[in-house]
């Protein structure tokens, strides 16, 4: 099977795949560390004795892949460059430089950079084509500059990280650096039962790693969000009302038909450990996320890992009491955080505003029928007395849960998510205001941040990958 190359041409080659460089090939090979050939065919050649070396046909036959090759390719680039090799060996990126630019560094891999073509200064190095660096793991930067182009070498770990919704599974291999390095979906047909679905997702992890030219022991497990209520020490779904399931083993299943080790949890859950390991949380160890969507759901991180409770049935944030026979909740007590402080209590608000208020602006919409999330603070924005006091309420509501959650717990930040935390600094701001005026010992104590999610609808499957990195 022989491939015409060109100058410029890169391939990643699986470990096992028997192969041969051909004459007239000048390359840059980046390897595992390993210095154990097993020899199949040698041209001929022979030995300082005269006589042919020593062939190893038999050993090799024992670890060698003999499917047929294909030139794979992985569609990823990132501030490192292009990615174009990636295995729990090495992952290796080709970085084009022309003028100054700065790499970031981090303690959980060294890199090996190699000039491959042009010339420049590599921190305070001068390099050319043929010269090679070796870069200490380490925080900060390096400096680049000049007219180069850089192969980079590093070690990462990679897991596959499931974000299983009610009509779409996603999936997509992730790095020790919160970097997805391949991404797709399929549809999560949940008619079909639950063991189609965990054939599904054993499909999708599969096609994920063969589009990188990985094997599944290039990744240290699986790791899926699932929502409902989930027993994550035994891998099982207690019930999921979004899928139709209860007592289903999903783990064990998946482990089965891939191979690899699973991890699973709750999918808010799932979500928060998304936001403390890879988003706006990474640099505090102890976060508590409120996700405020139609309910409001919750998620907290201690020291870097999930705190679920009692057989993972805890972290209901959204249902803790904030106003004694208050509203009634959809779980069926009153006053619960989530009758105030979600997207559809805000839009209920809303709208009873406007109904009692006819000279407000918000009557612009024309119905209350057109109400959403955001209605009462672009209104408020532009000084409507009615919206005003909305947002008002509504804050003082959301206050009054963290504050509690924040007595409770002192995280260093608490995180919204949802379709709410769009509004950002303008419902972040008052919020830090009140809970760390409010907070038991105020000023004396340690403050709260309160900050918004920036991960977006990539919070789930990063978030699944840290539950197995953090196993």
């Amino acid at each position: 099977n022989f491939v015409s190359v060109k100058r410029g041409e890169r391939y990643f080659i699986p470990s096992g795949t028997v192969h041969a460089i051909g004459r007239g090939c000048l390359i840059c090979e980046i390897q595992q560390n390993s210095n154990l050939t097993y020899r199949v065919y040698d041209f001929g050649r022979l030995g300082a004795d005269g006589k042919p070396r020593e062939l190893h046909i038999d050993r090799a036959l024992e670890v060698s892949r003999l499917a047929p090759y294909a030139p794979t390719a992985a569609d990823f680039s990132c501030d490192e460059g292009e990615m174009i090799g990636a295995s729990r060996y090495f992952t290796a990126a080709l970085l084009a430089v022309s003028g100054e630019r700065s790499l970031a560094l981090d303690r959980a891999s060294f890199r090996l950079v190699t000039c491959v073509e042009g010339a420049g200064i590599v921190g305070t190095h001068k390099v050319s084509a043929g010269d090679s660096l070796f870069v200490a793991a380490c925080e900060g930067e390096l400096s680049l500059s000049g007219e180069m182009t850089l192969l980079i070498s590093s070690v990462r770990r990679y897991n596959v990280g499931i974000d299983l919704g009610g009509t779409y599974i996603k999936g997509g291999i992730v790095d020790d650096l919160g970097r997805i390095v391949a991404f797709d979906s399929t549809p999560t047909h949940a008619e079909l039962g639950d063991r189609a679905v965990a054939e599904r997702i054993a499909t999708l992890a599969e096609s994920l790693l063969a589009r990188l030219g990985m094997s599944s022991d290039d990744v240290g497990g699986i790791g899926i969000g699932v929502p409902g209520m989930i027993d994550s020490a035994a891998g099982r779904v207690v019930y999921s009302n979004n899928l139709g399931w209860k007592d289903f083993c999903i783990g064990e299943t998946v482990s089965s038909l891939t191979g690899l080790p699973v991890r699973i949890g709750n999918d808010a859950n799932v979500a928060a450990l998304g936001e403390s390991t890879f988003g706006c949380g990474k640099n505090y160890s102890t976060t508590v996320m409120l996700t405020l969507g139609t309910g409001v759901g919750g998620g907290i991180v201690i020291d870097g890992r999930l705190f679920e409770g009692n057989r993972s049935a805890g972290a209901e944030l959204g249902h803790a009491v904030i106003a004694l026979d208050g509203e009634r909740c959809t779980c069926g007590r009153r006053g619960c955080l989530e009758a105030y402080a979600s997207a559809g209590a805000l839009v209920r608000a809303t709208a009873r505003a406007m109904e009692e208020d006819r000279t407000s602006a918000m009557w612009e919409l024309g119905s209350t029928e057109r109400v959403d999330g955001s209605t009462a603070f672009r209104y408020a924005e532009r000084g409507d007395a009615a919206a005003q006091a909305v947002v008002d309420r509504y804050i003082r509501a959301l206050a009054a849960g963290i504050t509690n959650l924040a007595n409770e717990l002192r995280p260093e930040a608490v995180i919204l998510g949802g379709g709410l935390s769009a509004e950002g600094e303008r419902l972040c701001r008052p919020l830090r205001e009140i809970v760390n005026r409010e907070i038991f010992g105020g000023s004396d104590g340690p403050s709260v941040e309160v900050l918004t999610a920036t991960l977006g609808n990539r919070a789930g499957v990063l978030g699944a990958a840290a539950l197995v990195m953090k196993k």
